[in-house]
């Protein structure tokens, strides 16, 4: 029996299922579901999050007794066996968050004795048979307020709870924010990997030769028991959670499920009662009253018959610069249904400015000035106003989109990294589309080329101005459609006063290598491009990016040409070029000569050209994965690396910018890194290392990444992904939970793990580095909506026209293994600049930058009349175009 909606008909349960829209699917196994006006729009619309297999569903109401089933356009991702469900304002922006659980351990060790994820290929069997993305993980929605989520638990430190079901959200110690409490527990490791490798197939085998079904008591007895505490987390006010287990005390390991909350006591804080399987229920009394002075508001709500308790009532609360909204629902987290006494905490707030209710018939009344620590009664009956519709004109945003039917898509093959190098964590091969701008046919407008995939050509698009562009057919570019572009740029190559195009080949799919190399398109001056027939000079690596500069100051154009990865081989350093022009459009391979140092750059990603010490050369700068923000000084006869206090920011880096951010003559960098929404964390305590090395002695590398812990070195790997690579490892490591509590230097002889190549990270936010002179750079993070997503491609320009320079982002990335999540919460990012190197986001109305999917790059365009767009560069998609102030 699929799920089902029964309509009340003044006391009888009426079956209206089918023509609401309801879902009766078989496949669905919804073990929580809770309604919550999602959309502001005075009717309740229901969530359903569904076990296994299954995506959850989002039933959006249609005001008119039906449905409609949306969830893949507000979210991104999901969790893969969903269980308990709560839905509240985690930030108090008025807006409603979901949060669900599932069933990943906190500590690695668990994670390695419980956990089997789903291998990539057939999660992405199951992505083409229309399932959704799901991951073993709690999910917290961020609501952006424009009908779509950022799902944020790991950046919140709300991931992972173990076998969780109930998932509440509330303000546990009235200090004004929302705090979460998740119940969780198993009676018996079902998943225990030791138990499913020995004892189960030992159980199978043994019936299926004796023909005799074994008892399923005796099965049982054999799984292990580890019972594990609650998790309550106390929200920081900032998107962020802190484990408050110790603080708050919950630290009695159980088997939880069923939890409900109250004010048992009536003392103005929220107790608790937590049901358990096979032992007492607990009841935790709620000290927060007697321990601090955070003040609280309690509302009773009396409705109209029927709905004598006003069930679908809203409450808006207005202190300060907050605004609370909480909404009678009683049925919340798993099988569970809390106190109708509505108990709102207000922190140290000494008034409440307004309150408004609006009761489930849409009639609101408001009250002002309202006393604090009190319960505070109010009575449907004595509503008599009615509740005007939101203001739904549209303001004017910072940018708008230019809509178009002349852009092609960007169409990736499929192809998986990991078959051939099972330990990486992500797909090289995927880093598409290329994206190079410049004004090819002399008009005055910037025009800009789109690279294709492999099997796809790359797309010239003439601009016409005013953002309106047309696609230019080109015969060359056809002839090179079997390539894949992974860069590209303009500069006049022959000096004949118009920009020719070179264009970077990449991947990581092996037998391809020879194909890895810059090719070099003529301008006839017109917009039309012949192939050259000379070969430049090549690596056959994977080239990531493409700069030209005339470095020397000689007249012509020289380029730097940069890769990100040995192809079948991540973690070793590929090779660069740094080309000289020989005056006549050909180019000589003179990195050894000028540009000796480009050997330590690393796993390229971006580089640019920017005068970072005022002597009015532009010097290299240079990002790359695993590493550090490089530094090439130009003396106007070579490039050498600048030692620089970047030089201890390892992260991975993925772009730079240069732009004089606070005004006074020098230019600043903005680097864009992974963020902190990862199921992996880093810090300079607690660097993420990979070691690089042929670990088995079997010709073949291996990368083993690691997380810090305890002065130790501990891999990411599971078991069985490690030994699949390194068969010499099954004998020592038979068993998951020995395997789980083993560093790495537990796992190789010293001479082995020693001799290996090491790289690290020690920091993931986003950041802009303040130059301060002499190589020295002031680090300024972001604000929080930038973490939680990794940033690919960035502009600096006036968003604003005050006369301060802004910063405009996108990003994602989602091919990682299904173990690892994916970075999807960058939906574009505006940040405006106060003069003060103070950046604010700006939400997605104001801002009018709304950008989903992956985006490889974000370029500016200008037209003849100097009018700026923006161009993002979307993998597997159709680009975009924006245009700033319209």
């Amino acid at each position: 029996v699929g799920d089902m909606l029964l309509r009340n008909d003044n006391g009888r349960f009426v079956d209206v299922s089918e023509e609401a829209g309801i879902y009766g699917s078989l496949i669905g196994f919804g073990l929580g579901v809770l309604v919550s006006d999602i959309n502001k729009d005075l009717y309740p619309d229901i969530y359903v999050s569904n076990d296994f297999y299954e995506r959850d569903y989002l039933y959006i109401n249609n005001q008119d007794g039906t449905f409609t089933e949306d969830i893949m356009n507000w979210t991104s991702h999901l969790c893969l066996s969903a269980m308990g469900i709560d839905m509240a304002d985690i930030n108090n922006d008025g807006n409603i968050d979901i949060f669900i659980t599932d069933m990943l351990p906190e500590e690695d060790t668990r994670v390695k004795s419980v956990m089997e994820f789903e291998g990539y290929n057939v999660y992405k069997l199951k992505q083409s048979k229309d399932f959704y993305q799901q991951y073993i993980q709690n999910t917290l929605q961020l609501n952006n307020g424009n009908e779509t989520f950022s799902e944020i638990a790991y950046f919140s430190g709300v991931s992972a709870t173990d076998w969780s079901w109930a998932g509440l959200i509330f303000d546990m110690d009235n200090d004004g924010q929302r705090d979460i409490f998740v119940s969780n527990g198993i009676n018996h490791d079902l998943t225990d990997l030791d138990f499913v490798d020995f004892f189960a197939n030992e159980i199978i085998q043994k019936m299926a030769v004796t023909g005799k079904k074994e008892a399923i008591d005796s099965i049982i007895e054999k799984m292990p028991q580890k019972p594990q505490p609650n998790y309550a987390f106390k929200n920081n006010g900032d998107l962020t959670f802190d484990n408050a287990n110790k603080d708050w005390g919950f630290e009695i390991p159980s088997t939880s499920n069923g939890v409900a909350y109250g004010d048992l006591d009536n003392d103005g804080d929220l107790d608790m009662v937590v049901n358990n399987v096979n032992m007492e229920a607990f009841v935790y009394r709620n000290n927060t009253n007697q321990l601090t002075d955070n003040n609280y508001l309690q509302l009773k709500l009396i409705g109209k018959e029927p709905n004598q308790f006003a069930v679908g009532s809203t409450v808006q609360l207005y202190y300060e610069d907050n605004i609370v909204v909480q909404e009678l629902m009683p049925s919340r987290g798993f099988q569970s249904s809390v106190d109708y006494l509505m108990t709102i905490g207000l922190g140290n707030a000494e008034k409440i400015d307004s309150l408004r209710v609006i009761w489930p018939d849409s009639k609101t009344q408001k009250l002002v000035e309202v006393n604090l620590n009190q319960v505070l009664t109010l009575d449907q009956s004595d509503a008599t106003e009615n509740l005007l519709p939101r203001n739904t004109k549209p303001q004017k945003s910072l940018l708008s989109e230019i809509m178009t039917n002349s852009f092609d898509s960007h169409k990736e093959n499929p192809y998986s990294d990991f078959d051939q190098e099972g330990l990486i964590h992500k797909l090289l091969s995927q880093e598409g589309p290329a994206l190079a701008v410049g004004d090819v046919n002399g008009d005055g407008n910037e025009d800009f080329y789109l690279g294709g995939a492999q099997n796809q050509s790359g797309r010239l698009y003439l601009h016409q101005g005013n953002g309106n562009v047309n696609s230019r057919p080109n015969s060359a570019f056809q002839s090179d459609a079997l390539l894949e572009d992974t860069s590209a740029a303009f500069l006049d190559a022959d000096q004949d006063g118009d920009l020719d195009l070179i264009v970077g080949t990449g991947g990581n799919e092996i037998g391809e290598e020879k194909n890895y190399r810059a090719r070099l398109y003529i301008n006839d001056g017109n917009g039309s491009f012949t192939k050259s027939s000379q070969l430049l000079p090549t690596t056959n690596d994977n080239i990531s990016v493409i700069s030209p500069q005339d470095f020397d100051g000689d007249g012509d154009t020289d380029v730097f040409i940069g890769s990100r990865s040995v192809v079948g081989t991540y973690g070793i350093n590929p090779k660069h070029l740094f080309l000289e022009n020989n005056g006549d459009g050909t180019f000589s391979d003179a990195t050894e000569r000028l540009a000796y140092d480009l050997k330590d750059a690393g796993m390229v990603t971006h580089a640019i050209w920017a005068d970072m010490d005022g002597d009015s050369k532009n010097d290299l700068v240079i990002t790359s994965e695993w590493d550090t923000p490089k530094i090439y000084k130009n003396n106007g006869r070579r490039i050498y690396k600048l030692g620089s206090s970047l030089d201890e920011e390892f992260g991975i880096w993925d772009v730079v910018e240069a732009s004089d951010l606070d005004k006074d003559g020098d230019l600043d960098l903005v680097l864009g890194n992974q963020g902190n929404n990862t199921h992996y964390k880093t810090s300079k305590e607690q660097p993420m290392k990979m070691w690089i090395n042929d670990f088995d002695g079997n010709g073949t590398i291996e990368q083993i990444m690691t997380l810090h812990e305890n002065g130790k070195d501990y891999p990411l790997h599971m078991k069985k992904e490690l030994t699949a690579q390194m068969v010499k490892l099954k004998k020592q490591n038979l068993k998951a939970s020995d395997y789980a509590f083993r560093s790495i230097d537990e796992l190789f002889p010293e001479e082995v793990y020693k001799n290996s190549i090491m790289k690290k990270t020690n920091i993931s936010e986003t950041i802009i580095a303040v130059n301060k002179g002499n190589g020295d750079f002031e680090i300024i993070v972001l604000p929080t909506r930038v973490q939680l997503s990794c940033v690919c491609g960035i502009v600096c320009t006036d968003v604003d026209n005050d006369g301060n320079t802004d910063i405009i982002m996108g990003g994602n990335n989602f091919e990682f293994k299904p173990q690892y999540s994916r970075l999807d919460a960058n939906y574009g990012h505006v940040l405006l600049n106060d003069g003060n190197l103070n950046f604010n986001w700006q939400d997605y109305d104001k801002s009018g930058f709304f950008v989903r999917n992956e985006v490889k790059h974000l370029r500016q365009i200008k037209d003849k009349n100097g009018k700026i767009y923006v161009i993002a560069a979307i993998n597997d998609n159709k680009p975009k175009i924006f245009a700033i102030g319209e």
